[in-house]
């Protein structure tokens, strides 16, 4: 008897659980989807994400703040002030960038290297004027090389072996500020997004469609305008990170040689391997924007290796045969997020 009276009190509570409970679910479903768009660190972004509250203004101050943080184009920026060597106190965006970079560096033996501003920009692809280093310039740069050569000490501040020496966190930068774009959407209880930042891509969620969020791989033609819209693959991607370095963009020629904007920090010179792109899927952007930069420096053995090693990371690599003809490998969990396979 006493089951029974707690079984029918339990009806109404159960009743209102469950109309609750859709409630919800319908206005959620029933909320918009709003896009952002805007300029920042030297190309575009673009974010959709399900809000009853418009956050362009917030989002764009805090990848403001990444900017004055790591941009070595910004004449008052962290990074500028730590290249011309003047007393500064680091904030967390640029330790957060730091740390990331050093545990990348360690683990690509070198490949990536954010003390390599001098060699790129000495090739012309970086924020200084340069162009055609010969060789004993190169060697000259080289002993300005190396991640071993600084630190971050404890008073949050960076120490160099040579005062010569300048940082560069471009390779990183775009990746974490999709995952400070991202933060600000979670901070305001956003479950559905999508950021991207100059190719480089946080999702979460569903997209409007209620699925998940369709994300392409494009073709590694050459393409400095960056108008091809061809694809080598799209892919299901959600709850991720997504970032894609490729030489298909920023380039030039040189007595017929391509000579690429990807430096090999140990040799001083433009990377020459078949690998054309690495896409790179991680847990954060910033992590998934340093492994890329290390492939394209790697080579595809080197980078399909270093893989073997970390579970947690998932790749695309576009690279060349040997008749020229483009061919892909990808990590064997990638393969069922192939929205064409």
């Amino acid at each position: 008897m006493n089951k029974r009276k707690n079984l029918i009190w339990q009806i109404p509570f159960l009743t209102l659980l469950i109309v609750g409970t859709v409630l919800i679910i319908n206005q959620q479903r029933n909320m918009p989807y709003i896009r952002n768009e805007g300029k920042i660190f030297g190309t575009f972004y673009h974010i959709t994400y399900q809000s009853d509250k418009d956050l362009q203004k917030e989002i764009e101050e805090a990848l403001q703040q990444v900017d004055n943080s790591l941009s070595p184009f910004n004449p008052s920026s962290i990074i500028t002030q730590v290249n011309n060597n003047e007393d500064v106190v680091v904030n967390q965006m640029f330790t957060d960038v730091y740390r990331i970079a050093e545990k990348v560096s360690k683990d690509t033996d070198g490949a990536f290297d954010i003390t390599v501003a001098p060699l790129v920009n000495a090739w012309g692809f970086g924020f200084k004027e340069g162009r055609d280093p010969d060789k004993s310039a190169i060697d000259s740069l080289l002993q300005l090389i190396g991640y071993q050569k600084v630190s971050l000490g404890r008073n949050q501040r960076v120490s160099k072996s040579d005062p010569r020496i300048m940082l560069d966190c471009s390779a990183v930068a775009k990746g974490y500020g999709c995952d400070v774009a991202a933060s600000v959407l979670r901070r305001h209880d956003v479950t559905n997004y999508m950021v991207e930042i100059g190719g480089e891509v946080v999702t979460k969620g569903v997209s409007e469609k209620r699925v998940p969020w369709h994300i392409g791989i494009n073709r590694p033609t050459d393409d400095p305008l960056q108008t091809s819209q061809e694809l080598m693959t799209i892919l299901n991607v959600t709850d991720k990170a997504m970032a894609t370095s490729g030489n298909y963009r920023n380039f030039y020629y040189k007595d017929g040689k391509k000579l690429a904007h990807t430096i090999d920090p140990k040799t001083g010179y433009p990377v020459q391997h078949s690998l054309l792109s690495a896409t790179v899927l991680a847990s954060d952007c910033a992590t998934a924007d340093a492994y890329a930069t290390s492939f394209m420096v790697m080579g595809l053995e080197r980078a399909k290796a270093l893989l073997a090693k970390h579970p947690e990371l998932m790749a695309y690599l576009v690279y060349s045969s040997a008749d020229g003809h483009f061919e892909e490998w990808c990590s064997p969990e990638l393969k069922a997020k192939m929205l064409d396979d």
